[in-house]
């Protein structure tokens, strides 16, 4: 069983879905809380739920605020980057650069390219969040 939970583990690294941010929180966890990593984990998943609703909202209504979603996604970042969600990380770093650009491009032709990168980008983070969120609860199960 302690094998299986290890290649599960050593399977998230490999693939990028986690960085060594992971293995401090683990370190965190001893015997007076032996469930906290997957409370941090259930917490982060329900944090970024809202916040992708509420990127959803904003990219819904049709101009986009840059500097609302770039918050929403520097949130989002912090949250990612601090349970070692490393493929989420790389792809909020994305949203937030396609933010920045299409914010110093208010006049120019080139921001539509921008909201299509800002939406593709999101479809990506969202995939991989949805990935990450499955993988890790097939680890906490099989860790129990």
């Amino acid at each position: 069983m302690q094998r299986q939970v290890a290649l599960i583990k050593q399977s998230l690294f490999d693939q990028g879905y986690l960085d060594e941010q992971f293995v401090e929180l683990e370190e965190l966890q001893d015997d007076a809380n032996p469930n906290f990593v997957e409370e941090v984990a259930t917490l982060y998943f329900k944090d970024s739920a809202r916040l992708i609703s509420n990127i959803e909202q904003a990219l819904e209504r049709g101009s986009f605020d840059f500097n609302r979603l770039d918050n929403y996604m520097h949130q989002f970042k912090g949250s990612s980057t601090s349970i070692g969600a490393s493929k989420v990380k790389t792809e909020c770093t994305m949203f937030r650069e396609y933010c920045r650009v299409g914010n110093a491009e208010v006049f120019s032709l080139f921001r539509t390219c921008d909201e299509c990168r800002c939406l593709r980008t999101f479809k990506q983070l969202k995939k991989e969040h949805a990935t990450l969120r499955k993988k890790l609860e097939q680890y906490f199960q099989a860790s129990k």
